[in-house]
C-alpha cells in the first residue's frame, strides 16, 4: 500500500487529521489495531471548548452533535458548603459543549468511510522505518504482514502506542508528573442532579457531577491512584458521592443502576520534540493532562489542527518550515493547558498534607468565584483558547 500520510490510530487526533487532511486533497490511511466496535464504544469524557465546537461545523462533523449535544454557558464550584456559578457566557460571550469523545469518534468514522478514506481496523503497526524520505509502516492483520511506504507518519496511537519507540534512544523526552490520587468514574441511569457541571471541594476529596445525556449521568470521586476497584461496591459508591455533594444549597444526587466503573491515576506528561525525521506525534502520544480542566480531547484536536496545516503547506507550496516548527508551534498552547489543568488539580483535590493546604484551597476558590478577573481567568481557560483560522 501507498500513501501520502499514514496515521496510526483512530482516536480524536487521527480521524480528525485524516478529515481534515481529506478537505486539503492530501491522502491518508488510518491503522488501528483495535476493532471498530471497540474504539466507537470505549467512553470517554467529552466537554469540547468553543474552538473545537467551531472547527467541527467548519469542517462538517458537526451534523449529529448539533441535535445531541449539551451546550453549557456556565459550570458550578462547591466548597465550605456552598455553590457558586461561573458564568462563562457573560464572562467570555462563550460556552462548551458536552458530547461524548466515543460519538465523535463514531461520527469521524463514518464521515472518512463515506469520503471512502482508508481506516484499516484490527491492524497493529509493529515496526516502522524512520531513516528515510519515504517512511514505511509494518502492519500485522489476521497474522498476515504488510506493509504501507508513506511520505510522513503520524503518531496518534495513545499514551500507550507503539510509535515513539520507532524513535531511537534518546531521541524523544518525555516530562512528567504522577499524582498520589486518582478518579473513580462511574456511569449510571440517573437523570443529572445539574444542567451543568459541578466541581467539588470537600474535606474527604474531589467529586465531579457531569453528564452523557439528560438521563445518564457520569460522575467521579477522588480516590487513592492505586485503589482496587473491587473495595468499590455501588452501594458504597452512591453513600460516599452523597457525601461530598452535600451543602446547604445543594439538591440531592438521583441515584439508578451503575453501568460502568472504573478507576484512572492521574498524571501529567509532554513528549519533546513532538517529531523524529518524518514521524509526527499527536493527541495522547504526545502529551497527558488530567482530566480536571477536560482539555485532553481538545488538545489532540489542536494537534490536528497545526499538524494538517503544516502538511497541507508542504504538498501545496513545497513548504517545509510548518513542518520542522511543528513541535515548536504547538509547545506554548500545551504547556498553557497542562498549567491550567494542573491548577485546577492542585486547588481542589484533597492533598495529602496538613491542614495549611486545605484553609489555602479554599481561599483560592472563594478568590475565584468572588473576583471578576479570577472567575474570567479561568472562564476563558475552560471554553478554551482560539484557534488560529484554519483553512477550510
Amino acid at each position: 500500500m501507498d500513501t501520502q500520510v499514514a496515521i496510526v490510530g483512530a482516536g480524536p487526533a487521527g480521524l480528525v487529521l485524516s478529515h481534515l487532511l481529506h478537505l486539503q486533497g492530501v491522502s491518508s490511511i488510518v491503522i488501528e489495531a483495535r476493532s471498530r466496535d471497540y474504539v466507537e464504544n470505549r467512553l470517554r469524557a467529552g466537554v469540547l471548548e468553543h474552538a473545537t465546537v467551531d472547527l467541527f461545523r467548519k469542517a462538517g462533523l458537526a451534523e449529529r452533535m448539533e441535535r445531541e449535544g449539551l451546550l453549557h454557558e456556565g459550570v458550578n464550584f462547591r466548597f465550605a458548603d456552598k455553590t457558586h456559578r461561573i458564568d462563562f457566557r457573560r464572562l467570555t460571550g462563550r460556552a462548551v459543549m458536552i458530547y461524548p469523545q466515543q460519538d465523535i469518534v463514531k461520527d469521524v468514522i463514518a464521515k472518512r468511510l463515506e469520503e471512502r478514506g482508508e481506516v484499516l481496523f484490527d491492524s497493529e503497526v509493529f515496526r516502522a522505518e524512520l531513516e528515510t524520505d519515504r517512511p514505511r509502516v509494518h502492519i500485522r492483520k489476521d497474522g498476515e504482514k504488510d506493509h504501507i511506504d508513506c511520505d510522513f507518519i503520524a503518531a496518534c496511537d495513545g499514551a500507550h502506542g507503539r510509535c515513539r519507540s520507532f524513535a531511537p534512544a534518546g531521541a524523544l523526552q518525555i516530562l512528567e508528573r504522577h499524582y498520589p490520587f486518582g478518579w473513580l468514574g462511574v456511569l449510571a441511569k440517573a437523570p443529572p442532579v445539574s444542567h451543568e457541571l459541578i466541581y467539588v471541594s470537600h474535606e474527604r476529596g474531589f467529586a465531579l457531577a457531569s453528564m452523557r445525556s439528560p438521563e445518564i449521568s457520569r460522575l467521579y470521586l477522588q480516590v487513592p491512584a492505586h485503589e482496587d476497584i473491587g473495595l468499590w461496591s455501588d452501594n458504597r459508591i452512591w453513600e460516599e458521592l452523597h457525601k461530598r455533594f452535600s451543602s446547604s444549597d445543594s439538591t440531592p444526587l438521583n441515584e439508578g443502576p451503575i453501568v460502568q466503573k472504573n478507576i484512572t491515576a492521574l498524571r501529567s506528561a509532554v513528549t519533546k520534540p513532538m517529531q523524529y525525521k518524518r514521524m509526527f506525534l499527536a493527541g495522547d502520544a504526545a502529551h497527558i493532562v488530567p482530566p480536571t480542566g477536560a482539555k485532553g480531547l481538545n488538545l489532540a484536536v489542536f494537534d490536528a489542527v497545526m499538524l494538517a496545516r503544516a502538511l497541507s503547506l508542504f504538498y501545496a507550496e513545497r513548504e517545509e518550515a510548518a513542518l520542522k516548527n511543528y513541535s515548536k508551534a504547538c509547545a506554548p498552547r500545551i504547556w498553557k493547558v497542562q498549567y491550567f489543568s494542573w491548577w485546577m488539580t492542585s486547588m481542589f483535590h484533597r492533598l495529602e498534607s496538613d491542614e495549611f493546604d486545605r484553609n489555602r484551597q479554599l481561599a483560592e476558590l472563594d478568590t475565584i468565584v468572588h473576583s471578576q478577573a479570577g472567575a474570567k481567568y479561568l472562564a476563558e481557560n475552560y471554553v478554551g483558547l482560539p484557534f488560529e483560522d484554519f483553512f477550510i
